[in-house]
């Protein structure tokens, strides 16, 4: 059977993400001592993949999980600092910007990065009266944590705020809320830009624009590639 392999963090960068064959009944403990394996000259990286936790599909899996066709496997190493600090949810309720904000701030901190998406008052000289946003919640909220956490691996901050609002808002409200807290303002705004673009193109929120004279689905961020189920080669033909 074949898997995919995602490494994250350090790992993306010495890893190659690639799918591998894998006998059937095979665990995700057969599967990290496989890839050790690859790596015995490489004492460092092999005491770091020791260290992972793995997801299977998204989800945080044991080293007893079996494995089957099509698994998408993550290895996720530790981040610097130890536990992952981040503030994630999906909500109906309105966001308390100012709180959020002023609860990311510590002391180590010398920067913070905030994007505050706010509903506007028109789209393309059309007059708004109000957006209904509506999400795969089970799928957004387990996508939403895992950008927080890739950010903080990927680009060295300490803390990350993601909240969504999902339901009918209106002009003025907010509809997405990021704080990136780092030690360094380069990073801070680096990963506030990679969350935003990342969330619009990969997590499943729909947003419903009312008009004065009508209402349409807004259009949305096309896909990576990679996540598109039919290539353009497929549509064509």
């Amino acid at each position: 059977m074949r898997v995919q392999l995602l490494f994250f963090g350090i790992l993306k960068d010495e890893i190659e993400a690639s799918p591998v064959e894998m006998p059937e009944g095979s665990t995700v403990g057969n599967l990290l001592a496989l890839v050790r394996e690859r790596f015995t000259g490489r004492p460092a990286l092999v005491e770091l993949i020791s260290r992972v936790a793995i997801s299977v599909n998204a989800e945080y899996a044991t080293s007893r999980r079996t494995l089957v066709e099509g698994d998408v496997v993550g290895f996720l190493p530790p981040v610097s600092g130890g536990t992952i600090d981040c503030v994630t949810y999906l909500t109906r309720d309105a966001i308390a910007a100012g709180v959020l904000v002023a609860n990311a701030k510590q002391g180590s901190d010398g920067a913070l990065v905030v994007f505050d998406g706010i509903v506007r008052d028109n789209t393309r000289g059309r007059k708004t009266v109000y957006l209904d946003y509506e999400a795969y919640e089970e799928m957004a909220s387990r996508q939403i944590v895992e950008l927080a956490s890739q950010a903080i691996a990927r680009f060295g901050i300490r803390h990350v705020t993601l909240v969504h609002r999902l339901g009918r808002l209106g002009v003025g409200d907010t509809s997405v809320l990021i704080v990136v807290a780092s030690a360094h303002r380069a990073a801070a705004f680096e990963a506030c830009h990679w969350l935003i673009d990342t969330l619009k193109k990969t997590v499943p929120i729909w947003k419903k624009e009312m008009f004065e004279d009508g209402a349409v689905w807004a259009d949305g961020e096309p896909f990576p590639p990679e996540l598109i189920a039919m290539p353009v080669q497929e549509r064509r033909s």
